[in-house]
C-alpha cells in the first residue's frame, strides 16, 4: 500500500510555480496577483483563506484579502465582483464559500469574469471543461488528477467510481476521469450516499474517489483487494480525549480501506494540500492568457 502524499507533491508544485515567478522577477514582469473574497466569520473559511494567502506569499504571487461583513448585501457583493473584474492588476480571483443564507451563490459565482475564474465554478469554464477545452479545472479535481499523474497510477479502461455528486467535486470528477487522455480514459459510475447497493458497485472498482462529507462512509469490504481510494471529505468529529476537542476525519474508514488498497490518500495530508496548490496553478495559468490577450 502506498500513501498518496499530497502534502509532498504539493510542496513540489509550489517549488515548481515559486521558480517560474522568480524568473519573471528577474526579467521585470508582472507577477501573478490572486484575490480573494470573504464574506462573514466562519472559522473553517477564514483558516482556508488565510492558507492561501500564506501559499501565495510563499511562491512570491501577490495577493489582496477583502473581508466582508456577515450582514453583506447581495449588491454591495456583487459591486465588489465587479471592481474585481475590472481591476486589470488582478488575474484571478475567488469567492470564499458558504456566503451567508441573504446572498445567492449562483447568483454570484455567475457574475466573477470567466477568465479571472481561478477556482473553475462559473458555468462558462465548466462547458468548456465538460468538452475537453481548455478552461480553469475546479482545483479539487484538478488536484486529484495531479496525484494520479504525478504517482503514475494506470487509469486507462479502469473502472472509477466517484460517490459524491456536487458541482465542486463529484460532478466535474465524474466527467474528468472519462475524458480521453491521461489521467482519464476510464469508464466512470457516479454514485451518492442514496445509491442502492452501493456496496455491489464500489466493490468492483479500480478506483474509487469519494465526497460525500459522511466520516468512515467507505468502508474496507466495499472495496476490493488494490483498489486505489482517493478520499476528499473532511469533517471535525468531537473527541474530548485530544487537546482541540476534536479529530479530522475522512469519508474513508482509513484505518482498515488502507490494508486493502494499493493507494490511498490520507486524511489530512491527502487531497486538502492539493486544493491549494493547484489554485495557484489556475492563477498562473490566468496571468498567462491575459497576457497573451493583450
Amino acid at each position: 500500500m502506498t500513501i498518496l502524499d499530497g502534502k509532498k507533491i504539493s510542496n513540489d508544485i509550489k517549488a515548481e510555480i515559486k521558480a517560474e515567478v522568480d524568473e519573471m522577477k528577474a526579467n521585470g514582469e508582472k507577477v501573478p496577483h490572486l484575490a480573494a473574497i470573504i464574506v462573514g466569520n466562519d472559522g473553517a473559511s477564514m483558516t482556508y483563506v488565510n492558507t492561501k494567502v500564506k501559499a501565495c506569499e510563499k511562491v512570491g504571487f501577490e495577493s489582496t484579502l477583502v473581508r466582508m461583513s456577515s450582514t453583506t448585501s447581495e449588491v454591495e457583493l456583487m459591486d465588489k465582483i465587479e471592481k474585481l473584474n475590472k481591476e486589470d492588476s488582478i488575474d484571478g480571483f475567488i469567492v470564499q464559500l458558504p456566503l451567508p443564507p441573504q446572498i445567492d451563490t449562483q447568483k454570484v459565482l455567475l457574475a466573477v469574469d470567466p477568465d479571472k475564474d481561478v477556482d473553475g465554478f462559473h458555468p462558462t469554464n465548466f462547458g468548456k471543461m465538460s468538452l475537453d477545452m481548455t478552461s480553469f479545472i475546479p482545483a479539487t479535481p484538478f488536484g486529484i488528477l495531479e496525484l494520479l499523474e504525478r504517482y503514475n497510477i494506470p487509469t486507462k479502461g479502469k473502472h472509477t467510481v466517484v460517490i459524491g455528486r456536487s458541482h465542486i467535486v463529484g460532478r466535474p470528477m465524474s466527467i474528468l476521469m472519462g475524458r480521453s487522455g491521461f489521467p482519464g480514459n476510464s469508464t466512470v459510475t457516479l454514485t451518492h450516499e442514496y445509491t442502492k447497493n452501493i456496496t455491489q458497485i464500489t466493490s468492483q472498482a479500480d478506483i474509487v474517489i469519494i465526497a460525500v462529507g459522511i466520516p468512515d462512509f467507505l468502508k474496507a469490504e466495499m472495496i476490493k483487494d488494490d483498489a486505489v481510494v482517493i478520499d476528499v471529505g473532511i469533517t471535525r468529529v468531537p473527541d474530548e480525549s485530544t487537546k482541540k476537542g476534536y479529530v479530522l476525519k475522512g469519508d474513508v474508514d482509513f484505518e482498515n480501506a488502507s490494508k486493502k488498497a494499493s493507494y490511498i490518500t490520507p486524511v489530512p495530508g491527502g487531497v486538502g494540500p492539493m486544493t491549494i496548490a493547484m489554485l495557484l496553478k489556475n492563477t498562473l495559468l490566468a496571468r498567462e492568457q491575459r497576457r497573451e490577450r493583450k
